[in-house]
């Protein structure tokens, strides 16, 4: 097999076939992250650090920049929400569906993907991940209050149900208006929501079945119709699921985070190789934290045996902290293009 450009590489790996290698991904750094990142590689940009690693994967997400109220209201109005997950928002106590309704939900005109666009067109030889972030497990859960929300999906579901369904109304709405922009200078849509805990899933599967996973079909559908692969993100234990996430055409999952339950590679490897791809399983819990360089090369190499070939190289939590060396940044990535 002759060699491959990144772009190549990246959409086949996603697709499930040959490549010539693994591949890599850095992830997303933490702001605080990159100043020790310039002073070990002698860098001033990021993408300058992404080249000395040959990162071959870049997320272009338009949620980041594309709406646009004219009043400035955010696109999730939401007065009651706190950064304490528990604090009840805006639909805590609500009782009827028609207040639902009458809440002011996002306008899909007031939409601009330009930024986006822009970027995808100047993103160079790199798989292109994109869409809207489209987590509407954490939005509902803050017009809730996360408890309250878990609650309700028993006690009050015809409210769960219609206030999951305006958020992810206006996203895929979003999305095809995105998907039509963006036409193939993207490559994958990444949707993310992080419904697993170190052990197990947030909510029971009998509760995803119903709350979560017929949301997803409908992105993915969309998705899919509009010829991108689906990268699908969730932290956490979410191993009960990826049989379903399979079903409804997922092509890769992210971050398989190494040390939650059952997340292992040796796990996924035996019960889902050759199903999907993999994107992740690179500790950063203690491995990439606490390793010499060498021992992280050695994790990555077996790593790669056991999820290769459809696998690429990436932090188990694509937000990598001050806390991990850039030396051991560097071992990772030099044993992701071996």
């Amino acid at each position: 097999m002759g060699t491959m450009t990144s772009r190549q590489r990246l959409r086949t790996i996603i697709s499930g076939q040959p490549a010539d290698r693994c591949g890599f991904w850095l992830g997303m750094p933490h702001v605080d992250s990159w100043p020790a990142y310039h002073r070990y590689f002698g860098t001033t940009t990021q993408e300058e650090v992404r080249a000395k690693l040959g990162d071959e994967f870049r997320w272009i997400c338009p949620e980041w920049s594309a709406y646009g109220h004219p009043q400035g209201q955010p696109m999730w109005h939401n007065p009651r929400a706190s950064h304490d997950l528990s604090s009840p928002g805006v639909f805590a106590e609500c009782e009827s569906v028609q207040q639902v309704h009458d809440h002011p939900w996002p306008n899909p005109d007031y939409l601009d993907f330009t930024v986006a666009v822009d970027a995808l067109a100047n993103a160079g030889d790199v798989y292109r991940a994109s869409a809207m972030w489209c987590c509407f497990f954490h939005i509902v859960a803050d017009f809730f209050g996360m408890e309250n929300y878990f609650v309700r999906m028993y006690t009050h579901p015809e409210i769960v149900h219609a206030v999951t369904t305006h958020v992810v109304d206006f996203y895929r709405e979003a999305n095809r208006r995105f998907y039509a922009q963006a036409g193939t200078q993207a490559d994958g849509a990444f949707f993310g929501n992080d419904f697993g805990s170190q052990l197990d899933l947030l909510i029971s599967p009998q509760q995803a079945g119903e709350f979560i996973l017929p949301y997803y079909a409908g992105l993915i559908t969309d998705a899919r119709t509009a010829g991108y692969q689906v990268l699908l993100h969730s932290c956490g234990s979410i191993h009960r699921v990826i049989p379903s996430l399979i079903d409804l055409g997922v092509s890769a999952l992210h971050p398989l985070q190494a040390k939650a339950s059952c997340m292992d590679a040796a796990t996924l490897s035996r019960d889902f190789k050759g199903r999907l791809a993999f994107i992740g399983a690179i500790d950063t819990q203690d491995l990439l934290i606490n390793a010499t360089p060498e021992q992280v090369k050695a994790e990555v190499r077996r790593v790669k045996a056991l999820l290769g070939p459809a696998y690429i190289v990436s932090p188990s939590h694509e937000c990598l902290l001050p806390n991990v060396p850039a030396a051991n940044v560097e071992a990772m990535a030099q044993a992701a293009r071996e």
